[in-house]
């Protein structure tokens, strides 16, 4: 009888190790036989293919990890697109804030990253944006920089030399010299301007004349009462300037048309963007991009060549997720920006100027990126103010002032009102 009990639990054992095993090869095979997916949501869509490249290297020495990548922007809002699939509850495990303003907004969102080794290596300064006493809120993409890009054949073939225009009186003299040799270079403007995307001409532009009564300090905006503007004028002249000498249709204009059609096809001399268009550019011509190029900061009374210069996002680890999720992300970013794949990845395959110690000797792959390494180490820079801009200031306000401007439905001086109003009302009931 003994024996019968005996094989009878035997069989029983062998059963229940039978259906758990088909139980975990069912799990295994809904999810792909990886244990955590990381949902990452990010704005940088130019970088979408290079950012999917690196996950599923990732994935390939990280068995058990699944990386998804979701990468919005363009002509799609970011940071509508995050807060609706944070309220549906579809919410990423890393996600995108450009600084104060937007970590305020997702603060309940967002855990503590200071025990990662990126944050322990990021640059002097860098976090400063993101930090919350002891807590790091945030780690950074890496360093970007802005100005005007520049076709070099044609500066050349105009007697132009890119490096001199450090006024606004020489960039002004040099524009209409491009302007009066357009059918024999070939141009359909001077500038693109986008005027369909506020934020280059509103955070970017605005930017350059606004940064220096914060002193270029992103913190000092964010808590500032009231907007000095003192620079309108001087921000009033150069947005002119690019809408006057622009190719087509200014308000028709969009980001991708800017970047692929009227400067990728040198169409245009020059167009107002940073060093993350070169991956755009490299998809049209590899040798333009290469050695056609260069970058030149937006010259500004007082300040000249200094370029603006900043992290343009923050990585966030969303602290509602399970915590072993929370911790494969932070794995992760400190795998991107750490290890020795993850950095060469970084300069090579994103082309970013790094915000990180560790990258020494390490060579940019393109001139943009070069042109922003160089002014960072030399320190001919300026702040990124634009991140602490009041939350849905430039969205509600500046950016669709500007295009009431340059559709010529609202003067200049109702906009000045409108924006330092606007600024001082959003301030007061934080």
């Amino acid at each position: 009888m003994k024996q019968v009990r005996q094989l009878l639990a035997i069989i029983m054992l062998s059963v229940a190790s039978i259906i758990l095993l088909s139980a975990c090869g069912t799990n295994q095979e809904s999810s792909g036989g990886k244990d955590i997916t990381i949902n990452i949501l990010q704005g940088k869509v130019e970088n979408n293919t290079q950012f999917k490249q690196i996950a599923a290297q990732y994935e390939k020495s990280h068995p058990h990890i699944k990386v998804v990548i979701t990468s919005v922007g363009g002509g799609t809002d970011y940071l509508s697109t995050l807060k609706t699939r944070m309220s549906a509850g579809d919410e990423p495990t890393i996600f995108s804030v450009a600084g104060p303003a937007e970590v305020s907004q997702f603060r309940t969102k967002i855990t503590d990253v200071s025990d990662t080794k990126a944050a322990k290596l990021a640059l002097p300064g860098t976090l400063d944006a993101v930090k919350e006493g002891n807590k790091v809120l945030g780690l950074p993409f890496n360093l970007e920089g802005y100005g005007f890009v520049y076709n070099k054949k044609i500066f050349r073939e105009a007697g132009i030399d890119a490096a001199k225009l450090t006024t606004y009186d020489k960039l002004l003299a040099a524009v209409k010299t491009l302007n009066a040799q357009k059918k024999q270079l070939g141009l359909k403007g001077v500038f693109s301007l986008p005027g369909q995307e506020t934020w280059v001409m509103t955070n970017h532009l605005s930017n350059v004349f606004i940064a220096p009564d914060f002193n270029g300090n992103v913190k000092t905006a964010y808590t500032s009462k009231k907007l000095p503007f003192t620079r309108e004028k001087e921000y009033k002249r150069m947005l002119d300037l690019e809408n006057d000498y622009s190719a087509g249709n200014v308000m028709q204009t969009d980001y991708s048309q800017q970047v692929s059609q009227y400067f990728g096809l040198g169409q245009v001399a020059m167009i107002q963007q940073g060093d993350w268009i070169y991956q755009t550019v490299a998809q049209i011509d590899k040798k333009f991009a290469a050695d056609g190029i260069g970058m030149i900061p937006i010259p500004v009374d007082g300040y000249a060549g200094k370029m603006p210069v900043g992290v343009p996002n923050y990585w966030a680890v969303n602290s509602t997720r399970p915590k072993k999720e929370q911790q494969a992300a932070k794995d992760f970013l400190d795998w991107l920006y750490t290890t020795a794949q993850g950095k060469k990845d970084v300069v090579d395959l994103l082309h970013f100027v790094p915000a990180y110690k560790g990258f020494s000797g390490m060579k940019m792959q393109d001139p943009l990126s070069e042109a922003v390494f160089q002014h960072t180490q030399t320190k001919q820079t300026t702040g990124w103010v634009f991140a602490g801009y009041p939350v849905s200031w430039e969205a509600d306000n500046l950016g669709p002032d500007v295009q009431k401007y340059l559709s010529k439905v609202m003067s200049w001086n109702d906009l000045v009102t409108d924006a330092k109003q606007a600024w001082a009302n959003l301030q007061s009931t934080k």
